[in-house]
C-alpha cells in the first residue's frame, strides 16, 4: 500500500500534522511530499483540478491568499489559480491525499477512515 498513498502539503501545517498522525496511528504507509520545499508542477495541479475542481484546491481562507494583490484575487480562472498555486504553494489547500483512485483535499477523518 505504501506506493499508493501520497500525501502532499507543508511539513509544519497543523492540519497536515493531524492527517499524518491519523495515517500513522492506523499503520498506513505513505509518501510525504512537501510542496513548500519540493514544489509542485503545473501538470500535477491540472490533474488535481480536473479531478476535484481548482476551486477546491485553492485555499482562499489562508493568510497567503488574503495578502495577494487585489488583481491576483479577482477574476480567477483555473489557469490563473494554477499559476498562483505554482508560484506560492501555500495557496494549495492541504493536505492533498492521493490514494491511487481517489483524491482527498483537506483533512476530514470520516473520509480518511474509508481509505484504510
Amino acid at each position: 500500500m505504501s506506493a499508493s498513498l501520497h500525501i502532499y502539503g507543508i511539513k509544519n501545517c497543523d492540519t497536515m500534522k493531524k492527517a499524518r498522525v491519523f495515517l500513522d496511528a492506523r499503520g498506513l504507509a505513505y509518501v510525504f511530499h512537501d510542496y513548500k520545499t519540493e514544489g509542485v508542477t503545473p501538470e500535477k495541479l491540472k490533474d488535481w483540478a480536473s479531478r476535484v475542481g481548482w476551486e477546491v484546491l485553492l485555499n482562499r481562507a489562508g493568510t497567503t491568499f488574503r495578502k495577494l494583490p487585489d488583481a491576483d484575487r479577482q477574476d480567477l480562472t483555473e489557469q490563473k489559480a494554477i499559476g498562483l498555486m505554482c508560484q506560492q504553494p501555500s495557496l494549495i489547500k492541504r493536505p492533498v491525499l492521493e490514494t491511487g483512485g481517489a483524491l482527498l483535499v483537506g483533512f476530514k477523518p470520516a473520509e480518511y477512515e474509508r481509505i484504510g
